[in-house]
């Protein structure tokens, strides 16, 4: 049996190792609106209290920022409902984009007309037929509203006219559901209105172009 030197002068020896590189650090890139959200915080909720939380209006993604709820089945319905009468639809499409919160109008057959540059009585003949067919309903002049079944601009209602001054600065969040209840339960809403109103409505079907056959 041999040995080796005791010194180890030639004992095999491992490689030095070489020094680890450091690692370096991405920059970090700059906040964007995403990365400033507040951290969540925790609210104590008394016993028997519960709390709903909803996301506040927004619509920065939409051009002119505004937007609407609108049934898929009831553009569908009107598209094919006045192809006969694509004036009706016109005016239909201009009142869905004049909705104020709630579904409210603040227009008269006049403002639609000057809008539009056509002729008051044509708008006045297309108001007939929307209110006919329930998609529109006259509250008072001036004012109108298009049946929430089928087109509701959300966000926050205006405060009504004679609140207290302390109520005057806060505005009601609009509640699809109460406004079909309460819809209803209007003695004075046209039948037509309520009709398009009602759980698991079927729309009348389209008006057909003269020779032309059903589908």
């Amino acid at each position: 049996m041999s040995a080796g030197p005791i010194d180890g002068s030639s004992a095999a020896r491992l490689p030095e190792s070489k020094p680890a590189r450091g690692r370096r650090r991405r920059p970090k890139p700059p906040p964007t609106a995403y990365s400033r959200v507040p951290m969540p915080s925790t609210v104590e909720l008394p016993p028997g209290h519960g709390a709903q939380v909803f996301p506040l209006p927004s619509s920065t993604g939409f051009i002119g920022e505004a937007f609407s709820m609108d049934s898929l089945e009831f553009m569908r319905w009107a598209a094919r409902r006045y192809d006969a009468d694509r004036f009706v639809l016109v005016v239909l499409l201009t009142l869905m984009g004049s909705q104020e919160p709630g579904g409210l109008i603040e227009a008269n057959h006049g403002d639609v007309a000057e809008y539009l540059e056509y002729s008051r009585s044509h708008v006045t003949r297309a108001f007939h037929v929307l209110e006919a067919d329930g998609a529109l309903k006259r509250v008072r002049n001036g004012l109108y509203q298009l049946n929430p079944a089928a087109s509701l601009r959300g966000g926050l209602k205006k405060p009504q006219k004679g609140r207290t001054a302390a109520s005057a600065g806060k505005g009601e969040k609009v509640e699809q559901l109460d406004l079909l209840h309460a819809l209803l339960e209007d003695p004075d809403a046209p039948e037509a209105f309520k009709a398009m109103a009602q759980p698991g409505a079927s729309l009348e079907p389209r008006k057909l172009k003269e020779g032309k056959p059903s589908s």
